[in-house]
Parts: C-alpha cells; structure tokens; sequence
C-alpha cells in the first residue's frame, strides 16, 4: 500500500488530553482519528474501529488505560497493528506511578520501574507489551504526573468549594498541564526517529505538596486557602484511591526529557499553569478529527 501523502496520527482514547493532543497535531498539518469506546459527535470512532484506521495511520498515540486483562488496544487490534504499512512511531501514555515509593527521592528517566501498587503494575506490564508489539517502529514511552487543566484544577475546585488543602510536609506530588503534554506529544510528532524506545517525563519543574496548590488557586481568585487539615485526618475520608496516591512520594525529574524533544513548557510549575486556566486560556478548539469510512 502507498503510504498516504499527508501523515495520520491515530489517537486510541480522544478524551480531555487526547483531545488536545488531536488539536496540536491538526496545527501540525496532521490527518488525525480519534477513538472512543462511546463516540458520539462528529469525528469520532468506534473503539472497535481502529483497526480499519491503522491501515493508514502514520502515527498511533495511546492514552487508554490498561484493565486487568491488559492494554485494550493491543488485546483487540494487535493483528492490525502488526499489519499496519505506514506506521512508523507509537507514542504510549503511561505513569509516574512506575517508580513506586521513593521516600522523596528524586527519579529521572534512567531510574528503574519499581511499582508497588497494582494499577502501576498493570501499567509497566503494558509498556513492556508495547515494547514488544513496536518492533520496527519508534516507540516513546511517556511516563505522565498528575494530569490537570482547564476545568480540572483548584481553581474550579476552589469556585466551587469543594478544595481541600492537606498538610503533609515534604510530600510532594509531580503534575503536568494537559496543554504541556500536547505540547511534547506534538514535538515527538515532528522528529523523524529509528526504531528504539524512548522513556519520557511529562512533569513540569516543580514538584509541590498539594496544600501549596490550593493556596495558589486561593490567592489568584483572592479568596482565603481553606482550612488547613493534617493528612492524618483527612486520610480517614478519603476513597482508598485517594489514599493510594498519598502513599507515594517521590520528584520525577524532566531535563533528559525536554533536552530530547527540544522544548521548554508553556507552564513550567503550578503557578504559571493555574494562571493561564483562571485567564481561560486555551488552545483553539477547532480540530479537524476524521472518521473512518464505514
């Protein structure tokens, strides 16, 4: 098959970051398919679908998560994928949570995976499928921190009252903004790689409690921080989720990163980030997202 004259990215999961992602690259000049399990709107395709897409695609970027039975795209789409002609790069949008428990400690992109809680498992089980199902092609591994944007941040939760500010000194937390994550996506888009795996740290430069998130948030909108609330106290009404994320504490280091892809981020800590979302910024919102033909 003639490989298509323009590049197609196909995106397995086009929900809040593959989204954003879709309108980076359409900025880039890509044809891009986005899935969904429960497409609705114009643009969208049946999860089930992609296969037919990867008969063309360029370029896939994975964000679903994996289940218990293990990465759903490779599970129901790993004939195609293995067939698919003109795909030459796989992005893979995986965790931090890889790294496990470091008491604090710094890892960087050359730090061995030690998972201790079992969706971080499920996860590293995934990248290593990966791994092996991208033979031939270019595969980065983008390791992503706690993920949040417009309508998805303490700003909202503090206009809506819902914000709660923990204390736990010395536990920080890595974050991204979405907008930044399409922004790597975007310049891991434009290189022209060999088929080797990259590992990626889609983290900005300042790993940060949580509290000290919250109070940013408050002073931006002029508002008092909430009451401030021991972990200890607050971990007896969390969800189990909830305190599994407390559990771990670790600062995941960019520099390799960005060195690699050549950028710097558009929100480089917190404070840049929540900015921007209480100005409504926001990348345009028109994406040209194509369906497959059937």
């Amino acid at each position: 098959m003639t490989e298509p004259t323009s590049p197609h990215l196909l995106i397995a999961g086009l929900g809040y970051t593959g989204k954003a992602v879709a309108r980076e690259a359409t900025r880039l000049g890509f044809r891009v398919t986005g899935t969904s399990r429960a497409p609705s709107g114009p643009g969208v395709i049946p999860f089930a679908a992609a296969g037919e897409a990867l008969a063309t695609a360029t370029h896939l970027l994975v964000t679903a998560a994996p289940g218990e039975a293990g990465d759903p795209v490779l599970a129901t789409h790993a004939e195609a994928l293995a067939a698919a002609p003109a795909l030459r790069w796989i992005g893979y949008l995986s965790t931090t949570g890889v790294y496990g428990d470091r008491a604090g400690a710094w890892v960087d992109e050359a730090t061995p995976p030690a998972p201790g809680q079992d969706r971080s498992r499920r996860r590293l089980e995934a990248e290593e499928a990966w791994r092996a199902a991208s033979t031939g092609r270019a595969l980065d591994i983008f390791r992503v921190g706690g993920i949040y944007g417009p309508g998805r941040s303490a700003i909202e939760e503090m206009q809506a009252g819902t914000a709660r500010r923990t204390l736990k000194p010395g536990h920080a937390f890595s974050r991204i903004h979405r907008d930044d994550i399409a922004l790597a996506v975007a310049a891991a888009l434009r290189q022209s790689l060999p088929p080797v795996t990259r590992i990626l740290h889609l983290v900005d430069d300042e790993p940060a409690e949580s509290a000290l998130v919250t109070e940013e948030a408050a002073r931006l909108l002029g508002l008092p921080p909430p009451p401030a609330i021991p972990y200890e106290e607050a971990a007896r009404t969390m969800s189990p989720m909830g305190r599994s994320f407390w559990a771990e504490n670790r600062r995941v280091a960019n520099a390799a990163t960005k060195a690699a892809l050549g950028i710097a981020w558009r929100y480089p800590t917190y404070r840049e980030g929540l900015a921007a979302i209480l100005r409504g910024e926001e990348r345009p919102a028109h994406v040209r997202v194509e369906t497959s033909r059937f």
